[in-house]
């Protein structure tokens, strides 16, 4: 039998193929360290857990609204007033079975074939992917260490034709951890404002934000473009719950209602007790989130000064998110690299080097390939203090047998 032609298109997840990996090393008695995970190591917190406990006793179990029960809309409302300055209606924000569920729908909605969406790299591994899912074509602006990550007016512009349907702002980013500032959002968001562009700007991160920054959406640099501004997020990041799998996005209303309709035909509507859940998440104690964010200052420090003594090694210090995006590129230069080269079957560069970092210091980070750029290696933090030292160790280690 013949599958689908767009399964040719796409690849599975790296970020959770080297986690389930590591797992799977772990639980055949193989010590192995992972910086691959993508979420907190923190458990969600117990008010939060008894919201949902509450629900399930209460016998909140059955269907919702596909978009979301109205108690969560609304505290998703408020929200984006408290934390954002920005005003939505209930009729303008959708609920979805996760952050990467709410970019899914949303492509679904946007895309007929050949639409452009112009993406940023390093991006989040997933976002090609689900462009060409919608038979749409990622345009990628790549960027480097020079300009922090992140895109110029300028860039964008020559990229910016009659196919673009939309372009992705993911600020804190994964997996750089740049983030824009206001004056540069403003600078983008004066460019778009000359263009019938979708703007997504993908605010997964914003509670997680270091070296005494501040978040800001585009919208709060450039508040004419509400109109045409899809904005995600949801409540994995900041409160743990990435199994929870509660997104949602706020915008224009009519393609909210489209949306809710394609979700209707796929999933039905996210799960009950969870979105009780999300309601105390989102309206209840937010003071997890200082503790949380307290430990990964600490963390973030660990490790890129660590990253930054192993010769061959340049860490840029990330302003959010919970990764690092070392920059390896002096070691693929070394002999002791080349000589290795050939012993790994990987395609790129990042990819044989993980693969060495995995066989030979049983640590497992993701390559950079994964996100755009083959130069770098992608380092979650999220872990122990414990793991990021013995990581560190493990990792200095074996780069100094090919340096």
């Amino acid at each position: 039998m013949e599958l689908a032609y767009r399964l040719k298109k796409i690849k599975p997840s790296a970020t959770l193929a080297v986690t389930a990996l590591a797992n799977s090393l772990k639980a055949q008695g193989v010590d192995v360290i992972g910086f691959g995970s993508g979420e907190p190591d923190f458990d969600t917190p117990q008010p939060i857990k008894d919201a949902a406990i509450k629900a399930l006793a209460d016998g909140k179990t059955k269907y919702t609204p596909s978009g979301g029960i109205p108690e969560l809309k609304k505290a998703i409302v408020q929200k984006f007033k408290r934390d954002n300055n920005l005003e939505y209606k209930v009729s303008e924000v959708t609920v979805n079975c996760g952050g990467k569920h709410s970019f899914y729908n949303l492509m679904q909605v946007l895309l007929n074939s050949g639409d452009e969406v112009i993406i940023p790299a390093p991006y989040w591994v997933s976002y090609p992917d689900i462009v060409l899912l919608a038979d749409g074509t990622p345009v990628v602006i790549h960027t480097d260490e020079l300009t922090n990550f992140k895109i110029t007016p300028e860039m964008l512009k020559k990229h910016i034709n009659k196919k673009t349907k939309a372009v992705i702002i993911n600020s804190p980013s994964n997996p750089t951890g740049s983030m824009y500032t206001l004056d540069e959002l403003k600078a983008l968001g004066e460019l778009l404002k000359n263009y019938d562009i979708c703007i997504i700007t993908d605010d997964i991160y914003e509670s997680i934000v270091y070296n005494g920054k501040k978040f800001y959406n585009i919208l709060n640099a450039t508040p004419e473009l509400k109109s045409k501004t899809m904005v995600l997020n949801g409540v994995s990041k900041t409160y743990s719950m990435t199994g929870w799998r509660i997104g949602y996005m706020a915008g224009d209303e009519t393609i909210i209602k489209q949306v809710e309709m394609v979700q209707s035909q796929s999933v039905s509507n996210p799960t009950s007790i969870a979105q009780w859940a999300a309601v105390e998440a989102i309206m209840g104690n937010q003071s997890f989130i200082d503790e949380m964010l307290q430990a990964f200052t600490r963390r973030k420090e660990m490790i890129v000064n660590g990253l930054n003594e192993i010769n061959g090694v340049e860490c840029h210090n990330p302003d959010g998110a919970f990764y690092v995006f070392p920059n390896v590129k002096k070691i693929y230069q070394c002999n002791g690299f080349k000589h290795i080269i050939d012993n790994y079957k990987d395609d790129s560069l990042s990819s044989k080097l993980s693969s060495y970092l995995l066989e030979e210091a049983r640590v497992a980070v993701v390559p950079g390939v994964a996100f755009g750029s083959d130069n770098n290696l992608r380092l979650s933090f999220a872990t122990s203090d414990k793991s990021i030292i013995e990581g560190l160790k493990r990792i200095k280690e074996a780069i100094e047998k090919l340096v």
